[in-house]
């Protein structure tokens, strides 16, 4: 049997998407598994130990200049890997258009959420087959219950995301994962500043990756230069957090990966649901602050004016010490093991 998994981006959601492989090859072991994932993220699918192949598709780098030779070129180099198999099931865990696309492309029957249950409802008209799953389960959960419909059985097991298991021994690195998308979901510097304190008072090397310019500036001011790491493609990243002792992060597609590495992590959440995405993962704290009516609203931009705040966004009370103590809990379980 030859599956195909699309899922292409965002980081987080291809981490998310990982237990789907796990559970196709508990159910049909002589399963060949396939991933198409962004040319950023392939890295990922690649690292678990079920999927034979993964194939690298750049539509957020061709949308850019899509009418270049050179656009052209690369895509019809895809289309040519992505169809040269059919494939006995074709799964779209991404539910958007651009998936569908791509699920439509390859050879074979397709299945995917239904237009209740998609993020953009249009995708399902590209499907074979469609299948519902509540909106208001956990993205894993989701994307487990997808396959298990299409593929007739029922993902029971605890999740498993099949990426080799951070080796335990002497670690002395704390990585901080300040960075993220939403201006809603970003800690407040001063609290990661005190944070970085506390850890270098008990002993331990802070480190502090970056992905952009503004990125950059940040963790400067949060530690000192030399704790500050160079910019690092996704893999090394992966390599870097492995080796760590702990982890601290808002909700960003890294620390969804931390925990999935089984790194002890505590995920600090503010406008977003940790019941549709919390991290996942054996030695993990997902803190959520509950003082106003409004956690989680799940938007961008706060609607409070940080002038009206003494924290901003006010949706985090999480103090460094509380952050620090639950790592240092996570930090002593996994040393047991």
């Amino acid at each position: 049997m030859k599956i195909l998994i699309i899922k292409m981006s965002s980081l987080g959601d291809v981490v998310h998407a990982l237990p789907l492989a796990t559970d196709i090859h508990a159910r049909y072991q002589d399963a060949v598994i396939d991933w198409v994932a962004e040319e950023a993220f392939a890295d990922i699918p690649s690292l678990h130990g079920h999927v034979s192949s993964v194939i690298p598709v750049a539509l957020r780098r061709w949308r850019r200049n899509w009418w270049s030779a050179q656009t052209r070129r690369e895509f019809s180099q895809f289309v040519q890997r992505l169809r040269r198999d059919r494939y006995d099931l074709v799964i779209d865990a991404q539910g958007l258009l651009k998936s569908a696309l791509v699920t439509r492309l390859a050879r074979g029957s397709s299945g995917g959420l239904d237009y209740r249950s998609s993020r953009e409802s249009v995708s399902s008209f590209f499907y074979h087959r469609r299948v519902e799953v509540d909106k208001q389960k956990h993205a894993i959960d989701r994307v487990r219950e997808l396959g298990g419909s299409l593929l007739n059985y029922k993902p029971e097991t605890e999740v498993e995301f099949g990426l080799s298991r951070a080796p335990q021994g002497q670690r002395n690195s704390i990585m901080l994962l300040h960075g993220t998308t939403w201006p809603s979901k970003h800690w407040p510097e001063e609290q990661w500043k005190a944070l970085a304190d506390l850890v270098e008072d008990d002993g331990y090397q802070v480190i502090v990756p970056w992905g952009s310019d503004v990125e950059h500036s940040r963790a400067l001011r949060i530690a000192s230069e030399a704790s500050v790491l160079p910019r690092m493609t996704v893999r090394e990243l992966t390599d870097k957090i492995a080796s760590c002792a702990g982890v601290v992060t808002v909700d960003t597609g890294l620390g969804h990966l931390a925990s999935a590495l089984e790194v002890p992590t505590v995920a600090l959440y503010g406008s977003t649901d940790p019941e549709l995405t919390a991290i996942r993962g054996a030695y993990q704290t997902t803190i959520v602050s509950d003082h106003l009516p409004c956690i989680p609203c799940r938007k961008r931009n706060c609607k409070f004016s940080s002038d009206d705040c003494k924290i901003y966004p006010p949706c985090f009370k999480t103090t460094p010490e509380a952050t620090w103590k639950a790592l240092l809990s996570q930090i002593k379980t996994a040393s047991q093991i």
